[in-house]
């Protein structure tokens, strides 16, 4: 078999570009017998991979006592038999697992005689979850160093590179949300160093300011020592300082997170991994956490994300994918995109823990179908096929004897509905094999501030802050983003911490500021305008840089007076929003409005300061609530058109192609409810 490799557009094998299509198949839960049948049928519905945990639960039931001899947790046969169906395997050797498992996958014996390396909040308490444990706890890192040197060499043997069929290992699972999710990030004394003279926390602190007068001046504070200088923690911080104070805690967990994640490859990487090492953020919401990992894990590592739906009734906005869904998806990949990495979905929805709300088979395909449309070029589909639990290790909260999970192929290798939705999506995608090195079409940018994304644990609100960071990322996605799709216009995130967007003077940007913006950014967003650039802005300038220390390098940087009315409310019909032009010729309309996509006008409002800016949009859609995406690699285009309502929708669209001035007239369609319809669109340009 041929390495799986990856560059920042698609994944490749050989001299080909590739499409990646995963079931995960847990070799411990389907019947030993059943194995090559699942295996086979995941290879017939159009497969090309399988992934797998190996759950140290299992396989290290007692401290010490190893066991990768039962025959149904012999994964050595389960890899092997992969290399003679001719599939890629991704193998998940943890720690942690999750999967619905009894303390995510950690061995019993670990929490119950090793109690200390449980996570903890900042008043000492324990997080509510028993197996949430302080991830750089030596004690913790002792012990999972152990389990690595016993499964790791069991894996590196079928590496691709030895004529087997592992293709990537992941490190962890779904890295922070066992934090996340139960209520805490980790103040664990032993592992974060918190109220210590010499710990990770002083250490980061210590970098960061050098004195402690430096510390003091910026949290407004009287801290004794480094010891002293302890985090807090407020949902609603009263002032700048206190915001600082929060938001350094914020970034020192997430670079101690990096480290952790650093730490683990580095270990798999010694004991013979030579694959790439990947991981999956466990949401949209999360890939912005992750900046630090990427950067210590360097080249052959890749980033991918989870994009469930529906996992039960409290799960996410809906039932079936939604506007919010998609909205979430779309920003997920791109961000993803901007990483460095072919967009991926390492946990696409193929079924549900809980039988209710029920999982679709209409849902699901509008699911694939949209995060396909928004750009993904490879997915593992969790799960693919499910089977029994293990005697005593499914999780007590979910309570399963079998884990069938709704999936595909049921435990007793019964095909269902969602089998065929998962066949037929990837027969779409094998027919049309220009598709991994297709690139969505875009007609405007939406500027990324990854410090927005990071900000939900440093003050969802305050008095002391006009546009807190978080709302700057509300009124990007649900303000920005929402109303950009109902006015058919084509997105692209655009990363500001990077340099490559500075050229395009074209193509206008869009941007939700909040007060506090870093200085580097203010800086070359004010290069932009006066080179030629095209801007919007919303809702105000920021006044403060990233460490909320006065800074007003952008607003000092434009002419004293208010530029000329430029956009208007539609019910006052007073101005709300003033351009200002450049001798460069560059355009900045300030609109000082900040709104939840909720009018048609809204959607009306962007699309026409933007077209002030130069914006020429590449579809037109004649009804807002179906949204729009294109796809094209020069010589092939697929349009696809998305109903996230349960009403059908009928639609005219007509469309330019890469390289064509004029409309191309993509005809009348009729939409299901909650499905999205591909278009081709393979049309010579002028």
């Amino acid at each position: 078999m041929q390495p799986l490799e990856f560059d920042s557009l698609s994944y490749r094998s050989g001299s080909s570009r590739v499409f990646l299509i995963s079931g995960e198949l847990h070799y411990f839960r389907v019947p030993r017998e059943g194995w090559r049948d699942r295996l086979e049928k995941l290879k017939a519905a159009g497969g090309n991979c399988v992934a797998t945990y190996v759950p140290w639960l299992l396989h290290e039931p007692e401290e010490g006592r190893f066991d990768f001899d039962t025959p149904q947790y012999d994964f050595d046969a389960f890899l092997t038999l992969c290399r003679e169906v001719g599939l890629w395997a991704v193998v998940r050797p943890g720690p942690y697992q999750y999967s619905e498992l009894l303390n995510a996958g950690l061995p019993t014996w670990l929490l119950k005689d090793y109690p200390d390396v449980r996570a903890r909040r900042l008043d000492g308490r324990l997080i509510d979850m028993p197996f949430s444990i302080s991830y750089l706890h030596p004690l913790f890192l002792e012990k999972t160093r152990r389990w690595f040197e016993q499964v790791v060499p069991r894996l590196v043997k079928h590496q691709v590179s030895r004529g087997g069929a592992v293709a990537a290992v992941q490190i962890d699972n779904e890295l922070m949300g066992i934090h996340e999710w139960f209520g805490s990030w980790d103040y664990h004394p032993a592992a974060m160093g918190v109220g210590l003279e010499n710990g990770r926390w002083s250490d980061f602190l210590r970098r960061r300011y050098a004195t402690l007068d430096a510390l003091n001046q910026a949290w407004a504070a009287q801290c004794p020592s480094w010891a002293g200088a302890l985090p807090i923690d407020q949902e609603e911080p009263a002032t700048t300082a206190e915001h600082r104070r929060l938001k350094d805690y914020n970034d020192f967990y997430f670079e101690a997170a990096g480290e952790y994640m650093a730490l683990l490859g580095g270990w798999l990487r010694e004991l013979g991994v030579d694959a790439p090492l990947i991981h999956n953020s466990g949401g949209p919401g999360m890939n912005a956490y992750f900046e630090s990992s990427v950067r210590r894990m360097g080249g052959n590592f890749l980033l991918g994300s989870d994009h469930y739906y529906n996992l039960g009734l409290d799960w996410g906005d809906g039932t079936h994918p939604t506007p919010k869904y998609a909205s979430k998806i779309f920003f997920s990949l791109e961000m993803l995109r901007h990483l460095g990495y072919p967009p991926t979905v390492f946990e696409l929805p193929g079924g549900s823990a809980m039988d209710f709300p029920p999982i679709t088979g209409p849902d699901i395909e509008c699911a694939y179908l949209a995060n396909l449309a928004y750009g993904m070029k490879g997915y593992n589909i969790y799960v693919f096929a499910g089977g029994a639990n293990p005697p005593g290790a499914a999780d007590p909260l979910v309570g399963m004897t079998v884990y069938d999970y709704g999936a595909g192929i049921s435990p007793t290798g019964e095909l269902r509905e969602l089998y065929a939705v998962q066949k037929k999506v990837a027969e779409f995608i094998h027919a049309r094999p220009w598709l991994p090195g297709a690139r969505r079409q875009a007609d405007c940018r939406l500027g990324l501030v990854r410090e927005y994304c990071r900000s939900p644990h440093y003050g969802m609100d305050s008095a002391a802050l006009p546009v807190s960071n978080y709302a700057a990322w509300t009124l990007m996605r649900k303000g920005m983003m929402m109303s950009a799709f109902c006015a058919s216009l084509s997105p692209e995130m655009t990363d500001l911490s990077a340099d490559d967007w500075l050229d395009d003077t074209t193509t206008p940007l869009m941007l939700a500021c909040g007060s506090s913006m870093e200085r580097s950014l203010q800086e070359k967003l004010l290069r932009f305008v006066q080179h030629g650039g095209k801007l919007l802005l919303a809702p105000a300038l920021p006044s403060l840089d990233e460490h909320f220390a006065p800074c007003t390098l952008l607003a000092d940087g434009l002419p004293a007076q208010r530029g000329e009315p430029a956009v208007w409310d539609a019910c006052t019909g007073q101005a709300i929003g003033w351009e200002t032009g450049f001798a460069g010729g560059g355009s900045l309309i300030l609109l000082e409005r900040s709104w939840v996509m909720g009018r048609h006008w809204d959607a009306a409002m962007l699309r026409g300061a933007l077209e002030r800016l130069g914006c020429r949009p590449i579809v037109e859609c004649s009804n807002p609530n179906v949204w729009t995406s294109l796809l094209s690699d020069g010589e092939h285009s697929q349009l696809f058109l998305m109903n996230f309502f349960t009403a059908p929708f009928t639609v005219r669209v007509r469309c330019r192609l890469p390289g064509s001035s004029t409309w191309v007239d993509a005809g009348e369609h009729t939409l299901p409810g909650v499905s999205v319809k591909p278009v081709d669109l393979n049309l010579p340009a002028d």
